[in-house]
């Protein structure tokens, strides 16, 4: 009868060849891949969330444009809200210093204003929604991965098992039980990625909801020049910030 201590993942992974190793190997690497990913960028979108009010509030309550955007880079330096409002307000400055030359003829001040901030978003978005794609490919090929390994586990078992001329219960639910564990492998590294996919793109969504409605409004004040409305602070100035829809 064989020892204890060589059946399990221990037992496994002793008896197994290169083939289940480097399968073995591969679903770690993706594991830790999917898991520095999810820890990486769920912090980064928090953070992202935490300040994106903290910059919006930062804009809207600046009297002069230059000093609000001071004050938001200030405020949120590696926010793509301070990003979008950098690259729009240099938009509409570069189109006001060549008021009379060919932009001005060919683009309008709210299209080249609008070009200007798509590219901003744009640029946010990529930098949001990298590595999502590797969580999703970890998500829908661990399973497999895993359970290659348990086939080629299997595969060896029943081969060794065969040598023996021993098809006992005894002798074919160890072999075959160790082979498994490499399934449980693929679904223990898959639902981490999926759920860790699921949230960061919800997290994304509601950034970009975020920062398409102030992009909204940061156009309609640098192509009118206007604050949307007119609303007080507690000090008595005039912030910037347009007032909330129903």
């Amino acid at each position: 009868m064989d020892p204890a201590p060589s059946l399990g993942v221990l037992g496994f992974w002793t008896q197994s060849d290169a083939v289940s190793k480097s399968a073995a190997f591969l679903l770690l690497v993706m594991s830790l891949t999917s898991w520095y990913l999810i820890l990486w960028k769920g912090w980064r979108s928090w953070h992202t969330r935490r300040h994106a009010e903290r910059a919006m509030d930062a804009f809207w309550e600046g009297e002069e444009l230059s000093e609000s955007i001071a004050h938001m880079q200030l405020a949120a330096p590696e926010s793509p809200f301070s990003e979008t409002a950098a690259e729009g307000a240099n938009a509409a400055a570069h189109h006001a210093r060549h008021a009379g030359g060919k932009i001005a003829a060919t683009l309008s001040l709210s299209e080249f204003v609008t070009r200007a901030i798509r590219r901003a978003i744009t640029r946010s978005t990529a930098r949001l929604e990298s590595g999502l794609a590797v969580l999703a490919s970890i998500g829908a090929t661990a399973p497999f991965v895993g359970l290659f390994g348990t086939v080629w586990g299997i595969y060896h078992a029943l081969l060794g098992i065969g040598f023996t001329g021993q098809a006992t219960i005894d002798k074919v639910a160890g072999p075959v039980g160790e082979a498994l564990i490499m399934t449980a492998f693929g679904i223990a590294v898959a639902v981490p990625a999926v759920l860790g996919y699921n949230f960061l793109t919800r997290a994304n969504r509601v950034i970009l909801a975020e920062l398409d409605a102030f992009a909204h409004d940061l156009h309609a004040y640098l192509t009118t020049g206007a604050r949307l409305s007119m609303t007080h602070d507690r000090a008595g100035v005039a912030p910037l910030r347009p007032r909330a829809k129903d």
